[in-house]
């Protein structure tokens, strides 16, 4: 086990003071940051997966997590970003945890990131998932399409997955009421990756609901159609 003095202060001695201003003044989160560059975060965290058993990752993603340094959170994330964790209940528990603390993008994505494998992992966890939708908590609602990404990037998807495909469009379509722009914003996002792959079913969307969307950002979900 690494005691979560020595792995922050492995983030801590790469950061960068200036930075760390810029990124706290970006965020807006009220927490440590150090500046360091992701590119440092993923050496470490390669590291720190290579020495550690499962339950000791586990166990130091959340100490990782607990110490509210934006980098660490970042880190932890990271951690558990893989596709093979069997048994994977307890990093499924884990991630769920984090979900309603989420207050940044960049924290959010890292984690949703993780949770998206271990959903591809047991897509029954779509459920769980769908509880998010109607939460108040913005991050929480946002969080439901970014941590389904996955299934905007199946070329040929079986009927299975498909038809998780439509059950997530069918949120997105109840998102498009919501005018918060972080909320329509993963709407588009959604849509921009599944329209490298599923172009028509994207354009039929927008015919249904894109006028609900904000200009803006309708044009950014059909960045990726061809014209028709």
């Amino acid at each position: 086990m690494i005691p979560i003095e020595d792995a922050i202060a492995v983030l801590q001695i790469q950061g960068d003071v200036q930075k760390a201003v810029e990124m706290k003044s970006y965020h807006k989160a009220e927490r440590v940051y150090f500046g360091v560059p992701n590119p440092a975060i993923d050496a470490a965290v390669k590291t720190w997966r290579a020495d550690l058993s499962v339950d000791d990752r586990l166990a130091l993603a959340a100490d990782l997590w607990d110490s509210n340094v934006h980098e660490a959170r970042v880190a932890a994330a990271k951690l558990l970003m893989q596709a093979r964790i069997n048994p994977d209940e307890a990093a499924w528990a884990l991630i769920m945890s984090w979900v309603p603390q989420f207050d940044t993008w960049a924290i959010a994505d890292h984690v949703c990131g993780a949770g998206a494998r271990r959903l591809l992992a047991d897509p029954s966890r779509l459920g769980v998932v769908e509880g998010w939708i109607t939460s108040d908590h913005m991050w929480t609602k946002r969080a439901a399409m970014v941590i389904t990404l996955p299934w905007t990037k199946m070329n040929n998807p079986k009927p299975d997955e498909l038809a998780a495909r439509e059950r997530i469009l069918g949120w997105a379509a109840e998102y498009t009421n919501d005018q918060a722009w972080f909320i329509q914003k993963s709407v588009a996002w959604w849509l921009r990756e599944l329209g490298r792959h599923d172009a028509p079913r994207v354009w039929t969307f927008l015919d249904a609901h894109g006028d609900k969307m904000k200009p803006s950002l309708r044009k950014d979900a059909s960045r990726n159609l061809p014209p028709r």
